[in-house]
């Protein structure tokens, strides 16, 4: 990707009752993929997930933020499947890898 870029880094821990959260999940990597903006995502999960999307600017974080099958997404998280989460948002300045 060029630089620079955003990320939006969401880290969570899932209650032990996750019914629908993976359908969910792919869901919501389908249509942030038609977003415009969207770069990329990287995610893995254990005893906490941390899922890294990539996004061209702010405007389009914002836009994603405000769709409304991701606000549901949203909702349902609080209500059924987090137990806690976070969301940071940074500036990619530099990029670089092996």
């Amino acid at each position: 990707m060029e630089t620079p870029y955003y990320a939006v880094i969401f880290t969570s821990k899932l209650k032990n009752e996750t019914d629908g959260y993976e359908e969910m999940g792919q869901r919501m990597l389908e249509l942030a993929q038609k977003q415009e903006g969207f770069l990329g995502v990287e995610s893995a999960r254990n005893e906490i997930g941390i899922t890294v999307s990539y996004w061209k600017d702010l405007d389009s974080i914002k836009k994603w933020k405000q769709n409304l099958d991701h606000l549901d997404a949203q909702r349902k998280g609080r209500v059924a499947w987090y137990e806690q989460y976070t969301v940071r948002i940074a500036l990619v300045e530099r990029e670089y890898s092996f």
